[in-house]
C-alpha cells in the first residue's frame, strides 16, 4: 500500500448527519446543546451549526451548472456525481477514488445548502434557484438571502462585524470562538465559514475578504440594521408572541389574550396575564408589528382583552427565520459590550445617566473576563435565580475543571463590607466558586477583611479589582493576568493548610 494515495474523505464525520437541522432549540449551555452521536472515541461528537461545504465553492464549482446537472440528472445521484466529476475534477492529478470522492463532497455540500436532496433532486429552493439560473445577480442573491436567513448566515455575518468592531482581524480560529459564544459551533479544522463567506460574496454581502457591505446586506435581507437590532432584542415572550402571530394565515384581528395561549402552547412560553399588554403588546406595537384595538364592553362584564392585528411588516417568511436564529444566538444579549472599545465605557462610566452608568458597568465586567477567555453566560440575572438581588454578569469556565465566576461591578467611590457580603450570600443560589468584585474606586479595608475571612473558612475566592487594576488593564490588557495572579496567589496564602503529622 506504500504508492496508495489516501483518501480525501469528507471533513469531521458525516456532513449529511449534521445539516439535517440546521436551526434547533436554543438551551441553556453551549456544549449540552448540541451533543451529537458519540465517535469511534465514545466522546461526544458536536454537530457543526454551519453547513459543510468543501469543494461547494464558488472558487470550484459554478452554481448554475450544478443547478442544471440536479435538473436533468436528479432521481440518480451516481449520474449526478459522475457528470460533477467530469465537469470539475477530472484533471485532477489525484487517483480516480479521490475524484469521486471529491464530487461526493460537492453533492454533499449541495445537501447540506439545502440544493438538493439525497438522490440529488433539486429541493423547492433548489428549483426556485434553476428557474432564476440566467440572471446571475438574481441567482446569487436569492441563495445569499436563503443562507443569511436559515444558515446562520446573518450570524457569521454580526460576528465578523463584532470582532472588526473590537478592533479584531477575523480569521477562522478567531471566528471558532467567537461564534461558540453565541452559541454557533463548526468543527475545528473546518473550513464552513471561509465558505459561506465565498457564497455572500457572489451576492457582494462581502466586498475585499471579510469586509462587509451593510448597504448591501440590507438591501438583500429587505431589513435595516436598526430593525434587526430590534428583533434580536425582543424577549422570549415578545419572540413567541410575534412567532404565533407570524403562523396564523388569516390577516385578523385577534383576541390577545387568544394570541397569548397558542403561543403558550406551541412555544412552551409563560406569560405574565396581568402584564401582557405593558410586556409585550405595547413593545410589539411601538416596534411596527402589530396594531391594538380596544375590546368591547359587554354589560355586567369588564372589557374584553384587546384586539391584535398583525401589520405588513410582520412578514413570515422574513421574521420567522429572523426571531428563530436570533433565539439560537446564545450570546445575543453581549453584542454591545462585545463592540464597545475599552476607552468608551470609560466615558460612559462618568456620565450623568444612571441607566448608561449602569450599561457600561455590564461591558466593563464583560470585556475584564473576557480577556481571561471565559465563556458568557447571562446579564443582570434577576428573580428566582438570585432571590430578587441583582447580579451584573454571570460567566463559566470548563478548563479542567468546572467554575462559575460572579461578578459585581461597583461604579462608587468606595466598596463597603455590605457589597461583599450581598454577592457572597447569592453564590449558595447560583452555586458560584468565584466571585470578582470590580470598582472604578477604592475597596474599603472593612470589604478586604470580611472577603479574607470568607476565603480562609470555605472554597470561595474572592477576587478584588479596584481603579487601579482597570487603569492598568485598559493601557496595557495583558495586566489583567498579573492582577488575577495576585489575586490567586493571595488567596492560596489564605487556604494553606496547616498539615500535621498523624
Amino acid at each position: 500500500m506504500g504508492g496508495t494515495e489516501p483518501p480525501v474523505w469528507p471533513d469531521h464525520g458525516d456532513p449529511i448527519a449534521r445539516s439535517q437541522d440546521i436551526r434547533k432549540p436554543a438551551a441553556n449551555y453551549l456544549v449540552a446543546r448540541r451533543l451529537g452521536a458519540s465517535g469511534v472515541t465514545g466522546m461526544p461528537v458536536q454537530r457543526s451549526d454551519l453547513p459543510f461545504g468543501s469543494e461547494f465553492s464558488p472558487s470550484q464549482v459554478d452554481l448554475r451548472q450544478l443547478l442544471e446537472l440536479a435538473h436533468e440528472l436528479g432521481d440518480d445521484w451516481h449520474a449526478f456525481e459522475d457528470a460533477v466529476r467530469l465537469a470539475y475534477f477530472e484533471g485532477n492529478s489525484t487517483s480516480e477514488y479521490n475524484r469521486r470522492k471529491l464530487a461526493n463532497n460537492t453533492k454533499l455540500g449541495m445537501i447540506a445548502y439545502g440544493l438538493i436532496d439525497r438522490d440529488a433532486r433539486l429541493t423547492e429552493l433548489g428549483q426556485h434557484l434553476y428557474a432564476v439560473r440566467d440572471d446571475g445577480p438574481a441567482l446569487y442573491t436569492e441563495f445569499a438571502r436563503h443562507i443569511l436567513l436559515n444558515l446562520h448566515g446573518l450570524t457569521l455575518v454580526q460576528c465578523v462585524q463584532d470582532m472588526q468592531a473590537a478592533g479584531e482581524t477575523p480569521d477562522l480560529l478567531k471566528l471558532r470562538r467567537w461564534l461558540e459564544e453565541r452559541g454557533i459551533h463548526f468543527p475545528r479544522g473546518g473550513k464552513h465559514p471561509s465558505m459561506m463567506r465565498l457564497w455572500l460574496e457572489k451576492a457582494r454581502i462581502f466586498t475585499s475578504g471579510w469586509h462587509v457591505s451593510e448597504a448591501r446586506l440590507q438591501e438583500v435581507i429587505g431589513l435595516a440594521a436598526q430593525e434587526l437590532e430590534v428583533l434580536a432584542g425582543f424577549t422570549p415572550e415578545q419572540r413567541a408572541y410575534l412567532k404565533t402571530l407570524a403562523n396564523l394565515s388569516d390577516p385578523g384581528p385577534y383576541i390577545s389574550n387568544d394570541v397569548e395561549k397558542l403561543a403558550t402552547a406551541t412555544y412552551g412560553v409563560r406569560f405574565n396575564e396581568k402584564g401582557l399588554a405593558r410586556t409585550v403588546l405595547y413593545p410589539l406595537q411601538d416596534a411596527g408589528y402589530i396594531t391594538l384595538g380596544r375590546g368591547t364592553r359587554e354589560p355586567g362584564r369588564g372589557a374584553k382583552p384587546s384586539q391584535v392585528t398583525p401589520t405588513a411588516k410582520l412578514r413570515a417568511d422574513l421574521v420567522l427565520p429572523l426571531l428563530e436564529q436570533f433565539e439560537e444566538q446564545v450570546g445575543a444579549a453581549i453584542r454591545p459590550f462585545v463592540r464597545k472599545p475599552f476607552a468608551d465605557i470609560l466615558q460612559e462610566l462618568r456620565a450623568e445617566d444612571r441607566h448608561t452608568r449602569g450599561l457600561a458597568l455590564e461591558a466593563l465586567a464583560f470585556k475584564l473576563m473576557r480577556l481571561i477567555d471565559l465563556t458568557w453566560v447571562a446579564t443582570r440575572l434577576r428573580g428566582t435565580a438570585t432571590g430578587g438581588a441583582e447580579v451584573d454578569v454571570i460567566f463559566e469556565s470548563a478548563r479542567l475543571v468546572f467554575s462559575r465566576w460572579q461578578i459585581q461591578c461597583k461604579n462608587t467611590g468606595h466598596v463597603v463590607l455590605d457589597d461583599v457580603a450581598k454577592e457572597v450570600g447569592l453564590t449558595h443560589l447560583l452555586k458560584s466558586n468565584v466571585v470578582v468584585i470590580v470598582s472604578t474606586g477604592e475597596i474599603g479595608a472593612q470589604a478586604r477583611r470580611y472577603a479574607n475571612k470568607i476565603m480562609e473558612d470555605s472554597s470561595l475566592c474572592v477576587v478584588m479589582l479596584d481603579r487601579a487594576d482597570i487603569e492598568a488593564i485598559v493601557q496595557n490588557p495583558p495586566a489583567i493576568v498579573d492582577a488575577m495572579n495576585r489575586e490567586a496567589k493571595h488567596a492560596m496564602r489564605l487556604k494553606s493548610l496547616q498539615m500535621q503529622d498523624v
